[in-house]
């Protein structure tokens, strides 16, 4: 099976030889200058402990970070929405490769980002994911964890030229991101693991997932 990194690849060359060249170079460009920045300061980090919260799912249902680390560990996976190609390889990856092997490790995995509990669902549904997809409105928990970034005015723009309007699938109407990461953390909401992408394009192996859950204490 190919990597995320396999497949990210394989949008960006798509991307390349059927997109306006103007627009490719607006994304080029936003995605070199958010890995020049790099994580930021302050972002959350290994040993660091959550602070509850509760965010709904795509019915509804509010769920908790209690709730998710009752019986084991909690795979937290922040995306930027069901518009954005990579996150949607990320989330379906993570059904076929990392979701059948984490009962092995009592482990919860659970995706969130900043679109509404509808949008969540239709992002659920399409991806045919069996997991929870929680909404977490202005990206006020992403933004707790240090973890925002604001897009580009260019790269909002060109978004749109091409159909793309982030911010009508958002209870905010606003394009606050979360940068693509991965948390594990522990029944004692201690952060175990931490992956963070200021490149979105860049995300976490299912394997660095299943080797970092390998490593924790029992």
């Amino acid at each position: 099976m190919p990597t995320i990194a396999e497949q990210a690849n394989e949008i960006k060359a798509t991307a390349a030889s059927r997109l306006p060249a103007e627009v490719v170079a607006v994304f080029g460009s936003e995605q070199a200058a958010l890995a020049a920045a790099g994580i930021p300061a302050g972002a959350v980090s290994v040993g660091d402990r959550l602070a509850p919260f509760a965010l709904p799912d795509a019915t509804g249902r509010t769920r908790t970070l209690e709730e998710l680390t009752a019986d084991g560990p909690a795979v937290i996976v922040f995306y930027r929405g069901g518009w954005c190609p990579y996150c949607n390889i990320t989330l379906r990856t993570y059904q076929r490769d990392l979701l059948p092997q984490l009962a092995a490790y009592s482990a919860r995995l659970v995706a969130i980002s900043p679109e509404t509990p509808d949008a969540s669902l239709s992002t659920q549904e399409k991806a045919e994911l069996g997991y929870a997809v929680l909404s977490d409105t202005a990206a006020e928990l992403a933004t707790a964890l240090g973890i925002t970034f604001q897009p580009s005015e260019d790269g909002l723009t060109a978004q749109r030229e091409l159909g793309v309007d982030i911010r009508t699938t958002r209870a905010d109407h606003g394009t606050l991101l979360p940068m693509p990461t991965v948390l594990i953390v522990d029944r004692d909401h201690v952060v175990r693991f931490v992956d963070i992408h200021p490149d979105y394009t860049g995300r976490t192996e299912t394997n660095d997932i299943l080797t970092a859950l390998e490593t924790l204490p029992s």
